[in-house]
């Protein structure tokens, strides 16, 4: 005993036995009214922000690219409203270190109908008047007579034509494109079975089709999941995890197949280091070292996860049981699986509206012209502003600035837009864990489950959440925000100073380092804290800082409990996580690379990536937001357990509000880790 009180000195003092506590306080009063205060004050700067930025910026410049001139591309009510695509006279010199001190590539560019789509030098297209009649689009004017020496020397064509496709209307590179026709077995057409030929253009609506398909199969198969848990939870554990270890192991057969596979093909033992960087990310996959580290990724990630399967094997079947616990939860409060809509919505609005705040600041600038050298030819004037109607010099547009005092402070206030992003987007997640966990808990100290529990306990708590304590929320998810909008601060520092002799001390750099480190641990922490604090606000109605508070020390008091069980469901969810995410993107990789033997008709994307990944980004978040809900659950039952041992003692006068089954599981697994 003098141990045990030893121990509830240091971490406060247990819970004592109260007979009117039937769960979450109903009579409880405003909570941190100074933050919720600064909260709505925070608010309606963010809509004055937003206000100044649209009223002085101009959108156009993002969603247009813009000429050596300044104008827009494929602007409409202007000539350039049939050339919506940038093109530039040498491309190469966008790689050059003169992009990053002057933000902008050191070559002409000018607005285009189309890309090109076939390579030509201008002194061969100068021979074939079809080919120079093509050649001439590319030209900033029309160069009658003059030979090929003189056009180059003032700078009104380009030296050649890089077959190129259109990416955010910019013309970068193609590799491996047939003149950008979409093509099916390197054909245009096809034969679709009833005599007619066909464009393969045609079949891009069924991409379209399966990309939407496929994302209402992961919200099915989540929903699935979550349901079989609310009855199977023990053999639904077990087959999750066989599944994981299937699919990473299709996934190491995969890559080694295609690692052994490429062997023979010309050009597969090229190192990634000599490919270096490429704009067609489907070249890496004709790599054999390509595969090579897929596998051996996949390799490690499967061995960490049998190792930890192997040390918390019997801690699986501990965890199981609360999870069990947490399914019968949600299958009282079955709303609850809806409750992630509303968050998406409000943070889907949260971030368009930073979007388009941080785009009108950033496009809020006047037009700034630089002069730049010619080729072999040094000029005393270059990289210092220029008027661009003035002749004999190669003056061309570089970036939006200005010198007011509004321009001067811009950076201030994207910050400012970030900081208030940042605020916003951490009180909605704050706001659905503390309703989440205020209708869970009404669950859980429910004695009799059919009658104790209110009619709409997510409404319930979400209505206490809203009414009483918006300045504890505000508290939580501005101290969050700070130290977000922090680690930002120190990776824009660190990117602002690569380019600096600073970057070359390497004290300065551990210095630098260990900031970013420490201060990313601390979000982590400081995560972990406010989740469970906002537990302790839904239940007893104190403020934020009583709250937090009296959460550590419990959490504390169970430290063991904590290590042994709440960590190990968190672990047991994530992969149920991994295996949507891993199911979805194996069916959309069988899809998209044309290896599905569903559809006869699959036209072959040269960059089938992208769709993949796409899919399997909101495969990922859809998982998360109904896996997020059982995680809530587990969190707050696993406190209100918690709670429930050090207020009742299981006999007749305190009886215990945990199902038997689960008191004996979770007794015993304390027990048998304080004997050894």
């Amino acid at each position: 005993m003098p141990e045990n009180e030893d121990h509830y000195g240091k971490h406060g003092e247990p819970r004592k036995y109260d007979p009117s506590f039937k769960g979450p306080i109903q009579n409880r009063s405003c909570t941190d009214i100074i933050c919720c205060i600064l909260f709505i004050l925070a608010i309606l700067s963010y809509i004055v922000l937003g206000i100044l930025a649209w009223s002085q910026g101009d959108p156009r410049k993002v969603i247009y690219p813009t000429d050596s001139s300044g104008q827009f591309c494929g602007q409409v009510g202007t000539p350039l409203q049939n050339k919506k695509f940038l093109f530039y006279f040498n491309i190469l010199k966008c790689a050059s270190p003169m992009v990053l001190l002057a933000f902008q590539c050191p070559t002409t560019q000018l607005c285009v109908e189309e890309c090109p789509n076939r390579p030509l030098t201008l002194g061969t297209a100068k021979l074939v008047t079809n080919d120079w009649t093509y050649y001439k689009k590319f030209c900033k004017e029309d160069p009658g007579e003059m030979s090929a020496a003189d056009i180059l020397k003032n700078g009104l064509c380009p030296s050649m034509l890089i077959p190129s496709k259109p990416f955010t209307q910019r013309c970068f590179p193609a590799l491996g494109k047939m003149k950008g026709v979409v093509t099916v077995g390197n054909k245009t057409t096809f034969e679709d079975g009833e005599g007619k030929r066909r464009e393969a253009s045609e079949l891009l609506p069924a991409y379209c089709l399966f990309f939407h398909s496929a994302l209402v199969i992961a919200t099915i198969l989540s929903l699935v999941f979550i349901v079989l848990l609310r009855f199977l939870a023990g053999i639904m554990v077990w087959v999750m995890i066989a599944m994981v270890l299937i699919v990473i192991t299709y996934g190491i057969i995969h890559c080694s197949f295609m690692y052994v596979n490429l062997k023979e093909t010309p050009g597969a033992n090229v190192t990634l280091k000599e490919l270096g960087f490429q704009m067609d990310l489907s070249m890496y996959l004709h790599i054999r070292q390509t595969w090579l580290a897929f596998a051996i990724i996949l390799a490690i990630v499967e061995l960490i996860v049998i190792l930890l399967l192997i040390f918390l094997r019997k801690r699986i079947c501990i965890a199981i049981a609360l999870i069990k616990e947490a399914s019968r939860a949600i299958g009282h409060v079955m709303f609850s699986l809806i409750y992630p809509l509303l968050t998406f919505f409000l943070l889907a609005i949260i971030i368009a509206y930073w979007a388009i705040t941080a785009v009108f600041l950033s496009t809020s600038n006047e037009p700034v012209y630089r002069v730049f050298n010619q080729a072999n030819e040094k000029c005393i004037y270059a990289n210092q502003t220029c008027n661009p109607e003035c002749p004999k010099t190669e003056c061309l547009f570089t970036f939006y600035g200005g010198e007011t005092a509004y321009h001067k402070y811009l950076i201030v206030l994207q910050f400012y837009n970030l900081f208030l992003f940042f605020w916003c987007a951490n009180f909605v997640t704050a706001l659905g864990q503390m309703t989440l966990a205020g209708a869970f808990a009404s669950y859980y100290w429910a004695f009799d489950k059919a009658q104790d529990m209110p009619a709409c306990p997510v409404f319930a708590s979400l209505g206490r959440a809203l009414r009483y304590h918006t300045g504890s929320l505000a508290f939580g998810s501005l101290i969050l925000s700070i130290i977000q909008v922090i680690r930002v601060l120190l990776e824009y520092l660190d990117h602002k100073l690569k380019a600096n002799a600073f970057s070359q001390n390497k004290f300065a750099k551990f210095l630098l380092c260990c900031l970013k480190c420490c201060f990313w641990c601390l979000e982590k922490l400081i995560k972990f804290l406010n989740r469970n604090a906002y537990i302790m606000v839904a239940i007893y109605g104190k403020n934020f800082c009583v709250s937090a508070r009296d959460a550590f020390f419990l959490l504390m008091r169970n430290v063991i409990r904590v290590a042994v069980l709440d960590k190990v469901t968190d672990f047991l969810l994530f992969l149920g996580k991994l295996l949507i995410v891993g199911l979805v993107g194996v069916i959309s990789f069988f899809f998209f690379s044309g290896r599905s033997k569903v559809l006869d008709l699959v036209p072959n994307l040269h960059y089938y990536w992208v769709p993949i990944l796409t899919i399997v980004i909101g495969t990922y978040f859809i998982a998360h937001g109904f896996f997020s809900v059982y995680a809530m659950c587990v969190d707050t039952l696993f406190l209100c357990f918690c709670e429930d041992l050090e207020r009742n003692d299981g006999s007749a006068e305190r009886p215990y509000f945990m199902s038997p089954k689960l008191h004996e599981i979770l007794s015993k697994s304390t027990e048998g880790r304080k004997g050894k």
